[in-house]
């Protein structure tokens, strides 16, 4: 799924210009961006739950030269997806 995709559903269903839509489209995932900065988490509901997560710093291999390279602590974004969701899919 991309942007142009929630645009395109955007103006087919409330008959608007694409420029509107994509700008919607853009507000909408700047909206989630910005609640998975704040708050850790966001939820839509029958789809599913977006969760902020810590990673570790860890050692690996780097696969074309096999030396170790270490890698930084960090964020990453989870998804778990709603009953309703799974039973569809």
């Amino acid at each position: 799924m991309s942007k142009a995709f929630i645009a395109a559903v955007l103006q087919d269903s409330l008959a608007c210009t694409g420029v509107a839509t994509a700008k919607a489209a853009d507000d909408l995932v700047g909206a989630i961006v910005a609640e998975l900065e704040q708050e850790g988490g966001f939820t839509l509901p029958s789809f599913g739950t977006f969760s902020v997560h810590k990673t570790k710093a860890r050692k690996t291999l780097n696969p074309r030269t096999g030396e170790p390279v270490k890698v930084n602590a960090g964020k990453t974004v989870r998804f778990k997806a709603s009953p309703n969701l799974k039973k569809a899919v």
